[in-house]
């Protein structure tokens, strides 16, 4: 088997820096979706709640097309920000950061919503007795209470953003050194007669870490769970 070129290294050191920054933005926004939609009471929760989980359903292709139209250099929003504020995401490492955050944001939203449900809501309401407003409340209770699965959940976010592909390369296209991650590499490497090996090697990388990811989390969420029994 043939070793990995500089342009496999590169995809790959590119895919731990967009999921790491990705993971860094998407587990905050994560936090307050989650909160919302495990402690909020309002009309169209169920709508709320479904698009945050559209991703997961619609092709990926499709996220990446939409992701082109709002922020792309002619979008409803990119084009705002392109003129008055120089900031791009189209064809950037950046716009795969924002890809990989909408692509994620179900799987860690999920996470964190489940453990704040489990959160007793008798000791939110005892904070609130003993004077505590409802930021004291959350930062004090709420968020300790629920870090297992904001640590399960920021786990699975960063290997999902490091896999990454469908929303990727339609938003971003597949630029080396500015937005080739380890899945697009691996793509361009099976187009190629003699990327075969390579594309094997990167496959069983991918496979590697995202397996690893998974162990991590039920590790943390066994490890939690010994903890508070």
């Amino acid at each position: 088997m043939p070793d990995l070129s500089p342009d496999a290294w590169t995809a790959i050191a590119l895919s731990f820096k967009v999921a790491a920054v990705a993971t860094l933005w998407g587990v905050p926004v994560s936090t307050v979706l989650a909160l919302i939609l495990a402690r909020g009471r309002f009309p169209g929760k169920a709508l709320f709640d479904g698009l945050i989980h559209l991703p997961l359903v619609l092709p990926p292709v499709v996220t990446g097309y939409a992701l082109l139209l709002l922020l792309g250099r002619k979008g409803l929003i990119g084009a705002f920000l392109d003129q008055h504020f120089g900031i791009v995401f189209a064809f950037r490492w950046t716009g795969a950061v924002v890809a990989a955050v909408v692509m994620s944001l179900p799987i860690i939203v999920r996470a964190i919503r489940l453990s704040i449900e489990a959160v007793d809501a008798r000791l939110e309401q005892a904070s609130g007795a003993l004077g505590a407003g409802p930021f004291a409340t959350f930062f004090l209770v709420t968020l300790p209470l629920s870090l297992p699965g904001i640590l399960v959940g920021a786990t699975l976010g960063f290997a999902k953003a490091l896999g990454e592909f469908g929303a990727t390369i339609t938003f971003v296209s597949n630029i080396p050194g500015e937005t080739r991650t380890i899945a697009s590499a691996i793509y361009t490497a099976s187009q190629s007669p003699e990327g075969d090996g390579e594309a094997l090697l990167l496959s069983v990388i991918a496979a590697c870490i995202g397996l690893a990811a998974l162990v991590a989390s039920e590790v943390i969420a066994r490890w939690f769970r010994r903890a508070s029994s």
